[in-house]
């Protein structure tokens, strides 16, 4: 990271329409949580997150837009995601089955197989989740 804080960014979505919808709601106080797949983990070659990490939110337009603070991260299976989950996330979801099927329809999107690497990639109940729950504890300046 090159910004002022030299933090690993924390990225939500793709750039574009959905990660500007997830940055706002974090910025609103909305969104408290986020779920990826410890697949992308994998496949990245990247640690999982730890309580206490901080890193930097970054927008669609690539800049640090606030700093975020670990609170808490989970692996578990899609099956055990639970409605606490569905609602920290912040997208509106008021329930598990709402939150589930939005997740799906993104982790079954041509990006995300594309990242993955895998064309035909599907979850089921057992698909490990890594979960992040978190908190702003600064918005930064935006120039721009």
């Amino acid at each position: 990271m090159t910004g002022p804080y030299a933090l690993k960014p924390f990225l939500l979505a793709f750039p574009g329409p959905l990660r500007d919808r997830l940055v706002a709601a974090v910025l609103a106080g909305e969104k408290v949580a986020t779920t990826g797949l410890l697949m992308e983990y994998e496949v990245e070659k990247e640690d999982l997150p730890e309580v206490g990490e901080r890193s930097a939110l970054i927008d669609s337009d690539g800049r640090e837009v606030a700093v975020v603070e670990i609170t808490e991260v989970h692996v578990l299976p899609l099956g055990e995601a639970d409605l606490r989950l569905a609602l920290g996330e912040g997208e509106g979801y008021r329930s598990v089955a709402e939150w589930r099927a939005g997740h799906e329809s993104f982790w079954h999107g041509e990006e995300m197989r594309e990242a993955l690497g895998d064309p035909e990639f599907v979850v089921d109940d057992g698909t490990m989740l890594v979960v992040e729950w978190f908190k702003v504890v600064e918005v930064l300046q935006v120039e721009g």
